[in-house]
């Protein structure tokens, strides 16, 4: 009989680099449009009970591996396949039962090192999306914050649980166009906690209730105090959020291998002058200290599951020093920073206008179902497909 196993256990097999291939029975577009590093494509239709893609091809990788894992949209054709290749003779096959959709609720939670002890950062890493969101602990009264939160609330609760953290305030960067922010407003609801948005967020004229924090303005979470930095470019309403003297929520604006994106909200010559801005940005940001961490909202994943310049469950950051130094487009000229801004960009996200009408509050989700169809494939906000930052 087929073993089922979790699409984080999959994660698991992934990480201890364990011998296997993994067989992705999804249609030859899904398959294209989104998957797992390495996986092959071999379609199986559990509707018609039939095997529809060329396994033969892939025979000789099948008999060298020492296990056959299979996976799906959701684990029905997944496990039928598992099934056939049983009935073929194969030993040891395994079926992720919850699919591509389990693995798009896969996280990784990874404490960011700081040098004041009374505060913890914990980064949460969406793998299949390269979403990252945070929770920011005082440790002296146990209250932490909730930043850039994804919709699988569960994740952000157990985190700040297991670290013996109270959720008392949650934040957002800005309106985001790859995830929804659905999860964060539920959370606040369920806790009855503040939620924060610099308040040029209201450039988006959201049709939802937030408490809006003024450039400059700071909020404290039990003893630490976060900063509104007005970092607008990626959009007009993007808010960074400085934690002490210790990190920078850097949102969609800036990232550890690359730099945000214009033209997800403006188009033509708007998305130019945006880059013109964005440059402004960069360089506030680069007046930092050297020391301060830069956490963005996203770290780089393409269309067939690789990740640039990161490993999951490693820190995803750098410093504003270092950055300085090795990411070429901070290094740029405003004339050629715009030029490059637009060289390489890569295809806009899925199903990103809906998105963003759903983040604005301007569109009504009707099912669990809708919020994972539109949440498909990894996030596409940075102004390059590639990495930017130089070699040492």
């Amino acid at each position: 009989m087929v073993t089922e196993i979790t699409a984080a256990q999959l994660r698991d097999k992934i990480d201890a680099d364990d011998d296997f291939v993994l067989f992705d029975n999804r249609n030859p577009e899904d398959f294209e449009n989104w998957h797992i590093d390495g996986a092959i494509n071999v379609e199986y239709s559990s509707s018609d009970g039939e095997l529809v893609g060329d396994f033969e091809a892939h025979r000789e990788t099948a008999d060298a591996a020492g296990e056959i894992v299979t996976i799906c949209a959701m684990g029905s054709a997944s496990a039928d396949f598992g099934e056939w290749l049983e009935a073929d003779g194969y030993e040891n096959v395994q079926s992720v039962s919850d699919g591509m959709e389990g693995w798009g609720a896969v996280y990784d939670v990874v404490p960011i090192a700081t040098r004041d002890d009374d505060i913890e950062i914990l980064q949460l890493q969406r793998r299949s999306k390269g979403c990252l969101g945070y929770v920011v602990g005082c440790k002296r009264t146990g209250e932490a914050a909730i930043i850039d939160a994804t919709r699988h609330i569960q994740e952000y609760k157990k985190a700040a649980r297991d670290h013996g953290f109270r959720i008392s305030a949650i934040f957002e960067t800005h309106i985001h166009a790859d995830h929804l922010m659905m999860g964060a407003r539920r959370l606040r609801d369920e806790l009855d906690v503040p939620y924060y948005l610099g308040s040029e967020a209201g450039t988006r004229e959201p049709a939802f209730e937030y408490d809006a924090v003024e450039p400059n303005g700071t909020v404290d979470v039990g003893e630490v105090t976060i900063k509104a930095i007005h970092t607008p470019g990626h959009t007009t309403g993007s808010t960074s959020w400085l934690v002490e003297d210790e990190a920078l929520m850097t949102g969609d604006t800036l990232f550890v291998e690359s730099v945000g994106r214009t033209e997800l909200q403006f188009e033509g010559g708007d998305a130019e002058d945006a880059a013109g801005v964005l440059f402004d940005t960069l360089q506030k940001i680069m007046a930092l200290p050297d020391t301060v961490k830069v956490l963005p909202a996203h770290f780089n994943v393409t269309d067939d599951g690789r990740y640039v310049d990161v490993t999951p469950g490693l820190p995803m950051t750098a410093t504003v020093g270092h950055i300085r130094q090795h990411n070429e487009m901070v290094q740029m000229d405003r004339e050629t920073f715009v030029q490059a801004a637009f060289e390489k960009i890569p295809q806009k996200p899925p199903n990103y206008e809906d998105v963003i009408m759903t983040n604005e509050g301007k569109r009504e989700l009707e099912s669990d179902e809708e919020a994972e169809e539109l949440e498909l494939g990894p996030n596409r906000c940075a102004a390059t497909e590639d990495s930017v930052v130089a070699n040492d």
